[in-house]
């Protein structure tokens, strides 16, 4: 399992922006997939953003596309999430996950970090 930290939350107003980082401690680390899922008080964990190491290839839940922005830095072994246009139902606890995936969909429970908490 890789060790994962995010970093980046905060609050903000609606319309603003954030940029949620996530580093994953292990320098080896070597899995396919990078992504972002968040959880609201008293809702499911969700995921919302995924990103392909080798390939760059980015898929988005429709909650965030055209809002929300993943990238990788595959040397780095890091994922980002430049989030704007928030709006209030964004409020949550944001949290990174790694692991095994094809095409957008996780190969089995991907590991999670501690998680970040976003409000708007």
């Amino acid at each position: 399992h890789v060790q994962l930290v995010e970093s980046g939350g905060g609050s903000v107003q609606a319309g603003g922006s954030l940029r949620l980082s996530c580093a994953a401690s292990d320098n080896t680390y070597s899995g396919e997939c990078m992504g972002w899922f968040r959880q609201a008080p008293g809702k499911e964990r969700e995921g919302i953003a995924m990103i392909a190491m080798s390939s760059g290839d980015a898929y988005y839940d429709d909650s965030v596309k055209d809002r929300f922005t993943i990238s990788r830095d595959g040397a780095k072994n890091t994922a980002f999430l430049e989030m704007n246009s928030l709006k209030a139902e964004d409020t949550a606890m944001y949290y990174c996950a790694a692991g095994r995936c094809y095409g957008a969909s996780w190969l089995g429970q991907p590991d999670w970090g501690e998680g970040t908490q976003v409000t708007v």
